[in-house]
């Protein structure tokens, strides 16, 4: 194993660490028990919205604290829920009067924490509301969840969510808008290579250079199958198939194709060419996209492909102004132009 770290028991804590001094004007790391919130808070009477679960998959989840999204963020320690304590904390800090949304992945250590942070809160008055993430097609059940698992289309849902809070809207609102793009977000990935966690020391699979893990989770959980490797194009169309399966057949959409961590920009825009094509034989219309790093694991080469039907109101909030470390627009015509 070849790392840039010391100890590595340290890692979060040091990343932590590195993550408050490179960003010091956007966000705040608390310690005991650890949780990064915005360095500016949000007004009184904004319903916050709070995020989290292991690290390793920066920049989700502390890389989108800030104006228009997160207003906090826990991190457990690699691929490990963040303690019920952290979380509560976190939600305690970001208050504003207005309730305070958790958003959270479908991985059984994360649901039950949430939960339990949220009863330790609503004991003291605050009323905070859960809304499940589980946009992973691949499998419905695994060892780390029951139903579906939470993956890259969490940043879709923290996006436009975060935009809804800043917006005003009320507790009920938020949860709905939410909800619906849960409902509207579909993702699938594939990983060429294995990672590898710090203190496990070795990868946590194996492939050979002739198999590509279909439908893989963000943790190296095993997906629907290993299959041959092939062409970009070839393997793109084994992971948009699935999305379209599942998804109306007509209407505009949001494409993000999200790196693992270790796959170049370029392979993820061959990738990001692929889909468009695909979708260009279907009554789907994009009209948003993002391409880049955004849910990884750890050093894992491999892709995942999400798609989000949109509404006019949801297009509007992903498109409404973001300032945080890893997702800056502060207005929409960056993104108009899928």
């Amino acid at each position: 194993m070849k790392k840039l770290i010391n100890d590595p028991r340290q890692v979060v804590a040091e990343t932590l660490e590195g993550f408050a001094l490179a960003f010091p004007s956007l966000v705040e790391v608390h310690s005991n028990p650890a949780w990064v919130g915005r360095a500016k808070p949000a007004p009184q009477g904004r319903v916050a919205l709070v995020s989290g679960g292991g690290s390793g998959h920066e920049p989700l989840h502390a890389g989108f604290v800030g104006e228009g999204m997160l207003d906090a963020a826990v991190p457990g320690a690699v691929f490990t829920s963040p303690t019920p304590d952290a979380i509560e904390a976190a939600t305690r800090g970001v208050d504003r009067g207005a309730g305070v949304v958790h958003i959270v992945k479908n991985y059984t250590g994360d649901v039950l924490n949430f939960e339990t942070a949220a009863d330790l809160a609503a004991a003291d008055g605050i009323e905070v509301r859960q809304v499940l993430v589980n946009d992973d097609v691949s499998v419905e059940d695994s060892t780390w969840t029951a139903g579906r698992r939470g993956v890259a289309g969490t940043v879709v849902v923290e996006k436009i969510a975060g935009a809804s809070c800043a917006r005003g809207d009320d507790l009920d609102t938020v949860v709905r808008i939410a909800e619906e793009v849960v409902a509207n977000t579909k993702s699938m990935g594939l990983a060429l290579s294995p990672c590898t966690v710090p203190h496990a020391g070795k990868p946590s699979f194996e492939l050979t250079d002739e198999e590509v893990e279909m439908g893989v989770g963000i943790h190296g959980e095993p997906g629907r199958a290993t299959v041959p490797m092939g062409t970009a194009d070839e393997l793109t169309k084994q992971l948009v198939d699935p999305l379209l399966a599942e998804l109306p057949s007509s209407g505009e959409v949001l494409v993000l194709v999200n790196g693992m961590g270790a796959t170049p920009e370029s392979e993820l825009f061959i990738v990001y060419r692929a889909v468009r094509k695909l979708l260009d034989n279907t009554d789907l219309t994009v009209v948003r996209s993002l391409v880049g790093n955004y849910t990884t694991s750890l050093d894992m080469a491999g892709v995942s492909v999400t798609i989000t039907v949109l509404t006019d109101d949801m297009k509007a909030l992903w498109d409404a102004p973001v300032i945080t470390p890893a997702l800056i627009w502060k207005d929409s015509t960056p993104r108009k132009d899928a």
